[in-house]
């Protein structure tokens, strides 16, 4: 298929005169899987006029178990992420675990991620600032929301917090809505990760187990709370995947839902 977005990745993407989703596959499985799942999002952002920025892992870091599958590895997975883009014009995002990452990711991608875990650590964030590509920073599950001012001071002015829940006792994550509307005063767009929030971190017996019965909802309630994003990790058969399979949404049903998504910001958006 034709490139369908065209380059460089801009700041009115993000701007919140519309909806932007990010969405992908947790991990990078295989580079026809990544590519056909790509191609479906390429025709659904030209379908509806919307942007969404393909998101795929190439390596997973932080697991339950040793024996968790982490992806292809950096230089596979940078391939295949280009390949991507290449084909489908679609933006590019993926997360990096190491400083060192940074640089040679940035060639590739146009929003950087920082994981939830990692969100304290001053030379990674600093880094990928430094690389001039947006910095999309996931508000660690132990933090608290007025304290995600510093990341966004470490990582500079191209930056974009992510809500993904918060720890309530064992194998169990909330979400306080509220800290949606403290990052808001940061100036930063926020997006809502619709699907790590659904997690029970743990809750599996070696892995993370999840409720991906509650993504669209608290999708629906993200945006009436004034996201700029949403973040959902999607699948041509979520009980499948490799990675977050029970918290993952099917393709189909990212589809179905897509045009509420889109009328329910806009709605929200005209109450001023």
């Amino acid at each position: 298929m034709e490139p369908t977005t065209s380059y460089p990745f801009k700041q009115t993407d993000l701007n919140g005169q519309s909806l932007f989703l990010i969405a992908g596959l947790c991990v990078i499985e295989s580079e026809q899987l990544c590519i056909s799942v790509a191609e479906k999002l390429a025709l659904l952002s030209q379908k509806h006029g919307a942007t969404i920025i393909f998101k795929s892992s190439y390596d997973k870091a932080n697991r339950t178990s040793l024996s968790s599958f982490r992806g292809l590895g950096r230089e596979e997975g940078l391939g295949i992420l280009q390949k991507v883009k290449d084909k489908t014009g679609l933006p590019i995002t993926t997360d990096i675990h190491v400083p060192d990452d940074a640089e040679p990711v940035a060639h590739v991608v146009d929003i950087i991620q920082i994981p939830a875990f990692l969100c304290r650590q001053t030379d990674l964030i600093s880094k990928a600032g430094a690389t001039g590509k947006y910095v999309n920073i996931k508000k660690g599950q132990f933090m608290a929301p007025e304290n995600m001012r510093y990341a966004v001071e470490k990582a500079g002015n191209k930056c974009l917090l992510t809500e993904r829940g918060t720890f309530f006792g064992y194998n169990r994550l909330v979400v306080d809505f509220g800290a949606i509307q403290t990052m808001k005063q940061f100036g930063v767009p926020i997006v809502f990760d619709a699907t790590h929030s659904v997690q029970n971190p743990g809750g599996g017996v070696g892995y993370t187990s999840g409720n991906r019965s509650l993504v669209i909802p608290l999708s629906f309630a993200a945006i009436c709370q004034g996201v700029n994003g949403l973040f959902l990790e999607v699948h041509p058969g979520p009980d499948k995947a490799l990675c977050d399979s029970e918290n993952s949404i099917s393709l189909s049903d990212f589809e179905k839902n897509l045009t509420r998504f889109l009328e329910l910001f806009e709605k929200i958006k005209s109450w001023g």
